[in-house]
């Protein structure tokens, strides 16, 4: 980025700066009320006003600037002189505002509001808290100042609001608690995608350019226009000339509608909200009593504050929706509404209701619900047409049934989410009229509502029931699941019950009453402790669906005769046959899961040779079955999903296999097969093979069908595969991990290379010393499965040798239903949680604040997306150097970690779900956002804690859950997963599940292969971390020892001392080489999305954690474990890489790239189908070692004469570099350097085949690097800075002894490009925050850098 001039304007004079001091306020205290402001406009502070502009201390630093990354504004030195420096750190409370110049708004994800694709202007304007907006304009001569959330509505801000606070608010709520750390994240130009202010826009609010987004303008014949382009620029006549009646101006950032709209007087429909109304100006809600048609006006979401009371003089209004406006008052005058039918008041704070709305006798829809009523006004008894009670997430704790029959009218009441306690019924007399109840998720304990003879609904799960009493005249539907129930009274027997869910309580009978039940069609009892199922239950002539599994059923009664049961699940249970007359009783059975219990046999599909058997799917993991059980599923002719993973099966039969032609998806993993029949060819409809963990030699021969789409043949014993001349177009994902004798030619290659997921294991090419030297204190395994979901939303990231080879880091990304944020987190999160450890040294801080530095580098693809993330740090405790290792995990959503310890598991994790966290809950009911009947914030998601989906700020945040657990010798292995494993997997089950394996991948493809058998249909992933820490484990730091030179050569041994530089800086910015489909245009998520840059803040030498040493090795001698994986001792490189990636953040518009003014067509973008390659920046080298603190200046002169390198090892240096002249710079990688990128998460994964979905996982072996070289797209410039040189000082010196014989030597070899010196300032220590230079490689030091030979060739 070029260097920008500031104005002349000085800054304040020390008078001035004493003054303004004393004013500012604290801004963090009473962050509700400002963040009130930020997001809705009301509430600002209004109190006195600073009076002198000077006195607030305003610079403008006026700059025509383009985006780079995440680089904040105030963290380089070029962007501030020192004088703006020192002002800045003098209080916390002074800051930097980043003001958009006049220009369209930023893009959005989704909506009307679009851009060109130029970016604004920016300026960077110094302020405190204490600055008014009234007080910017002023300076900047401009009308006013507008706030845009997330990319979307745009609104005025007030005078008296003062900016820097909003975003101080704001991300003190996103959950940054360090003044300092807040200062400057909110003077980074990134945050813009969250919260971003404008001086000026190309309209003015009322006028919005909407005739872009016009079609079809007016549609006569459905009398309806959106968007009004027409009618907001178009003429008097045009207007008054057509006939409209349905309007739609929502989400258009409207303070007042255009004032020619009151000119057509047939408008009866009027919808407003998403916009910023206003009451005054000539079009604001004063004047809406001229519409004279009126009938339906929705003015949700404008932040009113107050009531409109204007709006009562509409007296043809028959709807009006005012949810989500802060009203804490109806007015008297509503009465004057007397047409009224719909009134909508959701999401508010009102807690009483005027007794004059009890006028409105027409009144038959009343929206209460997320409101702070404590109790069922009174008023309701009055409006005699209301039907229903709406009153979801209120304050309600007792609901007295004899108040209920005074309000005969009300057949429904929804009182789900209140902290209800008590149902009161006191009196005998029947409350006839009630037909509905839902109290979900209170705290009720008993419930009897015997006296609700009429009741035929009632939903009553997540209480802590114990007893349930209820009438059965008229019951129809019953949800009383996640309770404590132990057994349920109704009376009379149900006949009209047809749907009864009892799942998760503690039944261990079923009552006679549900035997007798006529009509009942699906029955749930899951989860329970039932120990048989009554023979008239299964023989029921109504029964369609049972669901019975997790619960101790150790037989099945016979069916005694035909019955129409269509679906029955059975699993875990301890059933060790089924009965024989199962499936010719049961014709009409389509889905059967027996999996997890102790089956040996299963029962024939007829009694004769013909079959009317009808079932579709069956699932028989994990039983006792051998093959002799194949030829019994020769009579279910229909079968198109068959499991039979993890049971004892020695082959399966080839003619067998031949009758089931319509199979559809196969699995027979985790048996002792040893091939596949080829008689599989004969199931043409074959989509899905999965066999892994078996003894299969011979590749199955599934190439040649027409529709396959998946074959794992992982973790088997594949030696060679025998292709076809073309594989077919359908084939999606073949995975041949695990086969470690498999040889793959070249040609072989070249056939999958059209394969979307191609899993390969990497080439061996580690040496024995980097072997010795590789961590053998955990390794890992993991399995990603898509399910029958079309793409997988599923990411990981594993990092055996994390910074060090005594650190790792784990982490799982779910996105649910969007790959890309998952997809982003896993290319980001490894290399911001490395810088972040820099800055600090505690676990809650760093953790903390990697998730929420994540979260911001999102950028658009956060706006309306987001994902679920667990990352997990296996480290030493910094305060103390003997202690073992520890174990840092945080989360947000619904991922999940466990530890095996003695056993048993060890939950480290907390769920962020609505219906597993009340305390979550409670915080974002008092948010005031709208919980759906599914129980979803604003019906997107269930989860209140995500890494993007910004635009639901502030009801779903960013900020983790962190815990820390010291590890033991008694912990054996972490287990990390995403929510549909351990929906279908226990802990205790996935615990015992990898105890019984033991190898971690065979382990992780177990439990995803175990959850899909149960009924999983989403996407599941799993990671298994395989704990080898004993007592007597050393926890030293890697020694700074001269490597144990390796080659053929017997070199002599000569002394090198180089002085330990800086402790290394991760990486500034992280990039894998990944493949994945995109849904998301690259102008969706590429102008913003993915600024993986994180050089905003570098680390410094005071925050670094001293070398830790262990109990076994407490002196200052260096524990000699294993050469350095490194050129040399102290040795760090410093390479940069670009590789091609399919990873949609980014376009001409790239944070992390160039913009497109700068450069003409943009090279390197791939465009292909639905799929966008993209370059990456990969900084390699990202995670170097931690040595000790630099030596003084005078110790490093005094050992650069000891410096010294053996021949063998400089030959054997030269002779491994490989040199690639891509993207317009030299890349040199040598054997060693080789085994350092592997150590980044950042690039870890480019030493071998794309997996999956780019997942991050550090290979064992690696393929070569000239082949990445070479696919990647060649581009001559790019904003990282070329790889650094050596120092000129620091210089190899060879002995004389040894000089002819180098000589001779090196006119054999290539000659030497030399690079160009850098510079030889050496670093000083400066403020970490504020005083950074421009940044060079982190963690070099540049008398650390050895010589690095470099040979010119171009690929």
């Amino acid at each position: 980025m070029k260097d920008e001039k500031s104005t002349a304007r000085s800054l304040p004079s020390a008078d001035t700066e004493r003054r303004n001091a004393a004013d500012v306020e604290d801004g963090r205290a009473g962050s509700g009320a400002a963040l009130n402001a930020v997001l809705h406009g009301a509430g600002s502070d209004r109190a006195a006003a600073p009076t002198a502009r000077a006195g607030t201390g305003i610079r403008v630093l006026k700059r025509n600037m383009k985006r780079n990354g995440s680089r904040g504004c105030v963290t380089r030195k070029t962007r501030f002189g020192s004088r703006e420096r020192d002002w800045l750190k003098g209080d916390t409370q002074r800051g930097c505002v980043c003001l958009y110049g006049a220009s369209e708004p930023q893009p959005t994800a989704s909506g009307p509001q679009t851009s060109s694709s130029g970016q604004p202007d920016l300026k960077l304007v110094l302020c405190s808290t204490n600055t008014p907006a009234e007080e910017l304009c002023a300076q900047r001569d401009v009308q006013g100042l507008y706030l845009q959330l997330h990319g979307d509505l745009i609104r005025r801000l007030d005078p008296s609001e003062r900016p820097l606070q909003m975003v101080y608010d704001y991300l003190t709520a996103m959950g940054y608690e360090d003044p300092l750390r807040v200062q400057q994240e909110a003077a980074n130009s990134d945050l813009s995608c969250m919260i971003r202010f404008y001086s000026a826009l190309l309209y003015r609010p009322g006028q919005h350019h909407m005739e872009k987004h016009a079609t079809n303008p007016m549609d006569h014949g459905n009398r309806h226009i959106r968007p009004v382009s027409h009618l907001v620029t178009g003429s008097h006549s045009l207007v008054v000339s057509q006939t409209i009646s349905l309007v739609d101006l929502s989400c258009y950032s409207l303070e007042e509608v255009p004032e020619y709209l009151f000119y057509c007087q047939d408008i009866t429909h009027l919808n407003l909200r998403h916009n910023f109304m206003r009451l005054d100006g000539p079009g604001g809600l004063a004047n809406f009593n001229r519409f004279a048609q009126l009938r339906s006006l929705n003015l949700s979401h404008n932040g009113l504050g107050v009531f409109p009371e204007s709006v009562c003089e509409i007296q043809t209004l028959t709807e009006l929706y005012l949810s989500c406006n802060g009203l804490s008052a109806v007015p008297a005058r509503i009465h004057n509404l007397q047409s009224l039918q719909t009134l909508c008041l959701d999401g508010n704070r009102l807690a009483a209701l005027p007794e004059e709305l009890g006028s409105l006798v027409q009144l038959c829809s009343l929206g209460l619900s997320f409101n702070d009523f404590p109790q069922i006004p009174a008023v309701l008894e009055r409006l005699c047409a209301l039907d229903k009670l709406a009153m979801a997430g209120n304050k309600v704790e007792t609901l007295d049934l004899c108040g209920l029959l005074r309000m005969t009218h009300i057949k429904s009441i929804d009182l789900r989410l209140n902290g209800l306690r008590c149902v009161r019924s006191e009196t005998v007399e029947p409350v006839k009229h009630l037909l509905q109840l839902d109290v979900r998720d209170n705290h009720l304990c008993a419930l009897d509502l015997s006296s609700a003879c009429s009741l035929e609904t009632l939903q009553c799960q997540r209480n802590q029931l114990t007893a349930l009493t209820l009438s059965g005249f008229t019951l129809r539907t019953l949800h009383a699941n996640n309770n404590r129930l132990t057994t349920i009274n109704i009376y009379p027997v149900p006949n009209q019950l047809t749907h009864m869910d009892l799942s998760r309580n503690l039944l261990e009978y079923l009552p006679d009453w549900v035997c007798d039940s006529r009509k009942i069609e699906v029955l749930d009892v899951s989860h329970n402790l039932l120990s048989e199922l009554p023979a008239r239950l299964l023989s029921s002539l109504s029964l369609r669906k049972l669901l019975a599994g997790n619960n101790r059923l150790e037989r099945l009664a016979e069916l005694l005769d035909h019955v129409p049961l269509e679906t029955l699940d059975l699993q875990h249970n301890r059933l060790r046959e089924l009965p024989e007359s199962l499936f010719y009783k049961a014709l009409n059975l389509k889905s059967l899961n027996v999996s997890a219990n102790g089956l040996e046999t299963i029962p024939p599909s007829s009694q004769s040779e013909e079959s009317l058997s009808t079932l579709q799917e069956l699932y028989l993991t994990g039983n006792h079955l051998n093959e002799n059980c194949a030829a019994l599923l020769v009579g279910h002719q229909n079968l198109r999903v068959l499991h039979m993973a993890y049971n004892q099966l020695l082959s399966f039969p080839a003619s067998k296999l031949s009758k089931l032609e319509v199979l559809e998806e196969l699995n027979v993993s985790g048996n002792k097969l040893k091939s596949i029949p080829s008689t599989v060819s004969s199931c043409k409809r074959l989509h899905s093979l999965i066999a892994h963990s078996n003894h299969i030699s011979v590749f199955p021969e599934v190439l040649t069908l027409p529709e396959i789409k998946l074959v794992d043949v992982s973790c088997n014993e594949q030696t060679e595969i025998l292709l076809p001349d073309s594989l077919p177009s359908t084939l999606q994902e073949l995975d041949l991990t695990g086969n470690s004798s498999l040889m793959l030619e070249h040609k072989t290659l070249n056939l999958f290379s059209h394969i979307s997921t191609l899993k390969l294991d990497q080439k061996p090419t580690v040496s024995a010393g980097d072997a010795q030297a590789s961590s053998t204190l955990w390794d890992h395994g993991y399995a990603e499965m898509c399910g029958q979901r079309n793409k997988l939303c599923v990411s990981v990231l594993a990092v055996d040798r994390f910074g060090d080879s005594t650190e790792a880091a784990y982490g799982i990304f779910d996105g649910d239903r969007n790959e890309e944020v998952s997809r982003l987190l896993q290319c980001t999160m490894g290399d911001v949680l490395a810088e972040e450890i820099q800055h600090s040294s505690v676990d809650s801080v760093y953790m903390c604040n990697t998730f929420l530095t994540s979260h911001r580098k999102l950028g658009m693809a956060g706006q309306k997306l987001g994902a679920s993330a667990l990352l997990c740090y296996i480290h030493h405790e910094s305060s103390e150097p003997g202690s073992y290792f520890s174990l840092t995990v945080a989360n947000v959503g619904t991922c999940q970690a466990v530890l095996c310890r003695d056993g048993q598991p060890l939950a480290l994790s907390k769920v962020f779900s609505l219906e597993q966290s009340a305390e979550e809950t409670e915080r974002v009911k008092l948010a005031k956002a709208i919980i759906t009947e599914d129980n979803k914030v604003s019906g997107v998601t269930c989860c209140s804690r995500l890494l993007g989906c910004s635009y639901l700020f502030p009801w779903v945040l960013p900020k983790p859950w962190v815990h820390t657990e010291p590890l033991c010798s008694q912990d054996e292995f972490l287990i990390l997963g995403n929510k549909a494993l351990f929906q279908k997997v226990s802990y205790q089950e996935a615990v015992s599940t990898v105890l019984a394996v033991r190898e971690p991948r065979a382990a992780a493809k177990k439990l995803c292969t175990l959850a899909q058998s149960y009924g999983c249909r989403d996407n599941v992933g799993a990671v298994v971390v395989a704990l080898h820490i004993g007592e007597d484990s050393c926890t030293c730091e890697p020694p700074l020892l001269t490597a144990e030179p390796r080659g053929c050569l017997a070199p002599t041994p000569l002394p090198i001392s180089v002085s330990p530089g800086d402790p290394a800086t991760p990486s500034s910015s992280s990039g894998i080489a990944s493949e994945f489909n995109s849904e998301m245009s690259a102008s969706e998520v590429g102008s913003e999305a993915g600024s993986t840059a994180s050089d905003e803040h570098p680390s410094s030498g005071t925050t670094a954690r001293p070398e830790r040493r262990c109990s076994l090795h407490p002196a200052a001698t260096l524990c000699n474990t294993g050469p350095l994986p490194s050129l040399g001792p102290g040795v760090h490189t410093a390479l940069f890489q670009r590789q091609p990636s399919s990873a949609t953040f980014s376009s001409n518009q790239s944070d992390n790239g160039l913009d497109s003014d700068d450069e003409a067509p943009l090279e390197g973008v791939i465009s292909n189908g639905s799929k966008l390659e993209v370059e990456v920046d990969i900084h390699c080298c990202a995670f170097q070692l931690r040595s000790n603190p630099p030596e003084s200046p005078k110790d490093l002169d005094g050992r650069h004469e000891s410096r010294g390198l053996d021949y063998a090892t400089k030959m054997r240096l030269q002779n491994s570099v490989v040199v690639s002249a891509t993207n317009g710079c030299l890349l040199a990688v040598c054997g060693r350097e080789i085994s350092d990128l592997k150590k980044s998460p950042s690039t870890s994964s480019l030493f071998g085949k794309k997996l999956s979905n780019g997942s991050v996982v550090a290979p064992e072996d690696s393929h070569n690097i000239i082949e990445v070289a070479l696919e990647a797209p060649k581009k001559k410039s790019g904003y990282f800075a070329a790889p650094a040189q050596q120092d000129p000082e620091d210089q190899l010196i060879i002995p004389p002894s040894l000089e002819q014989d180098v000589r001779e030597q090196l006119r054999g070899q290539s000659p030497v490009v030399p690079g160009p010196p850098p510079p030889s300032t050496p670093p000083s220590a400066r403020d970490p925050n504020w005083d950074q230079p421009n940044p060079t490689v982190p963690g070099l030091h540049p008398s650390t850098i050895l010589q690095q030979d470099v040979y010119d060739t171009a690929l």
